[in-house]
């Protein structure tokens, strides 16, 4: 029970808007159960009038019973509008904030985590926990209904009150067990679901390596195992309502039986009235259904309990930790920083060894070296996508653990080898980045990022839909349309990891220039393998063991660092 009070509270934040909303649904519920009393009462008198042959009244009672059914009706209406609008405006709320929060994660923890865990809990555990306070109304209506109707039976007779009362405890105490072997069972469900999500979001994200791998057969066997498993914990969650439903059939049909000779033996005995046994009767299911109302709360207050538990741990617990920032805002930077002695290791493989060198203002410096030196590893680290546990990063000499987040990433911008275009026009991608950007802002990023005439060729242009990660471009057409995304964002530090490693040799020079025309007026970093693509930077610093080997001008590098111009002479022998 602490743990539902706990939970209610939390979930309240996303509801309490509908507060209104939600005491007009309790107020139609609570006429509800009153109606719901009332009915089987005249339904009672309409049998005891024509047992007696009084005919006149069973047409009275008739039409009152029709004006309550009316009204009925009427509150069923109204009370289904009010749970389907609590419900609709607490999901959005609910999957709106989850949402937020996931992309605040730590890219450690995202890294640690199958895809499929924040699927899941995005879609499938955000709507179960929207209609909570819909559901206990609805359980609660039917639960007090039932409770009406058992002072009715306790006036009518005592002996059929207390057989009612045993009937439902028994009842209850089955549903009860069905409901603690469910629960324990969807627990193990929802991390197999989890996991099979994940593989499927994999499995559509990678489709085209997968079919060029010619590995089809290799992940549907993949596919298939982990759906068995998963439907496997399905059928075993399906056999315990399957069992635990026949035995309460039986008992209810037992107890059906009983309360026939109970009635016939109380007829008997002048302790009871035929019309009354019959009024009694009729009353059976309404008590069985109570057991059974009582068990669905139960089963829903645990499966609302697992469902907050699963978002709640995303939101403030400790097991999904989020990234942090300073408190300190710059609206611009100038463009100057710093590494001081940084040290950084992706779990316990060490990337950066006391990495030291700084970054002037307006400077176009490159990074060079073997793969895994740590280049791509410092746009990371200068992006705050990772903390480091040793040394200072420093942007115009401020500590960036002291800086907000707007402070750093809305002053940078990260050029990919393989950058992400969404699934939406080119247009609006671009609008991602800057809402309010003008349509001439965009026709002159991309004639910079030598995008305009390809996209002029598309049949709706800028308004062409890319696909899902820009699978209707190529590689170098999304690295350019990431560069004129970048150019829109118009930050003082730009940084290219290997943005132009899928372009052509003349579609190279022509983003070449483009990078010249904006160097002096942007910090640029560049990191590339292909060194023909950077010769002409300011500074180039060559990466060994995590840290730096060497740095200056290139024809600097080629007379005072061997490692650096053998790198350069195997580069110009591939080229031939």
């Amino acid at each position: 029970m602490k743990e539902f009070i706990s939970n209610i509270k939390f979930t309240w934040q996303y509801a309490k808007n509908e507060k209104y909303k939600i005491i007009k649904y309790s107020i139609t519920n609570l006429i509800d159960v009153i109606i719901s009393v009332v009915v089987p009462i005249l339904s009672a008198k309409i049998i005891v009038a024509l047992t007696s042959n009084l005919l006149h009244q069973v047409v009275l009672i008739g039409i009152v019973l029709f004006i309550v059914n009316f009204l009925w009706n009427v509150v069923g209406y109204l009370g289904s509008f009010y749970t389907q609008y609590i419900y609709r405006e607490s999901f959005v709320r609910i999957q709106t904030d989850l949402g937020r929060n996931i992309l605040k994660l730590e890219n450690k923890i995202i890294d640690s985590k199958n895809s499929g865990v924040f699927i899941q809990r995005l879609t499938n555990d955000t709507s179960r926990i929207a209609d909570i306070f819909g559901v206990l109304n609805t359980y609660l209506r039917d639960i007090l209904t039932s409770v009406g109707i058992f002072f009715a039976i306790f006036i009518i007779n005592k002996t059929a009150f207390l057989y009612f009362a045993v009937m439902v405890i028994v009842l209850f105490v089955i549903e009860k067990l069905r409901v603690n072997t469910y629960n324990e069972n969807d627990k193990k469900y929802r991390k197999k679901s989890e996991r099979v999500s994940g593989f499927v979001s994999e499995l559509v994200r990678g489709i085209r390596d997968i079919k060029m791998l010619n590995a089809e057969d290799s992940f549907i066997r993949e596919l298939q195992s982990k759906v068995v498993d998963l439907n496997n914990e399905r059928y075993n969650m399906s056999d315990v309502n399957r069992k635990y439903f026949f035995l309460r059939h039986m008992s209810k049909d037992l107890f059906e039986l009983f309360l026939i000779i109970l009635l016939v033996y109380l007829i008997i005995n002048n302790k009871l009235e035929v019309a009354t046994a019959l009024v009694i009767h009729n009353y059976f299911n309404r008590f069985t259904m109570f057991a059974t109302y009582l068990g669905q709360l139960l089963e829903r207050v645990k499966d609302f309990n697992l469902s907050a538990s699963r978002i709640y741990a995303i939101i403030n617990d400790d097991e999904f930790k989020k990234e942090k920032f300073g408190k300190k805002h710059l609206d611009n930077v100038d463009g100057n920083f710093e590494f001081k002695n940084v040290t950084f290791s992706y779990d316990k493989t060490k990337v950066l060894d006391n990495l030291s060198f700084k970054v002037n203002a307006n400077e176009t410096v490159a990074f060079v070296g073997k793969t895994g030196v740590g280049k791509s590893t410092i746009f990371n680290l200068l992006c705050k996508m990772y903390d480091i546990k040793k040394g200072q990063i420093l942007i115009d000499g401020i500590n960036i653990k002291k800086l907000d987040k707007d402070s750093i990433r809305g002053n940078i911008t990260v050029i990919s080898q393989n950058p992400y275009i969404f699934n939406l026009s080119i247009k609006d991608n671009f609008r991602l980045v800057k809402e309010d950007v003008t349509f001439e802002e965009m026709v002159s990023a991309c004639k910079m990022a030598c995008l305009d005439d390809f996209i002029n060729k598309l049949p709706d242009k800028y308004d062409t839909i890319i696909g899902e990660g820009g699978v209707n471009l190529s590689g170098g057409q999304k690295q350019r349309m990431a560069i004129a995304r970048a150019l829109i964002q118009k930050t003082e530090i730009i940084l290219f990891d290997e943005a132009t490693s899928a372009l052509d040799n003349e579609t190279q020079k022509q983003i070449q220039e483009a990078i010249d025309n904006i160097k002096n007026e942007y910090t640029i970093l560049i990191v590339a393998h292909r060194l023909s693509t950077i010769i002409n930077a300011s500074r180039i610093i060559y990466l060994e063991d995590g840290r730096v080997e060497a740095e200056g001008s290139h024809e600097e590098l080629l007379k005072k660092c061997i490692k650096y111009k053998k790198l350069y002479e195997s580069e110009l022998i591939r080229e031939e």
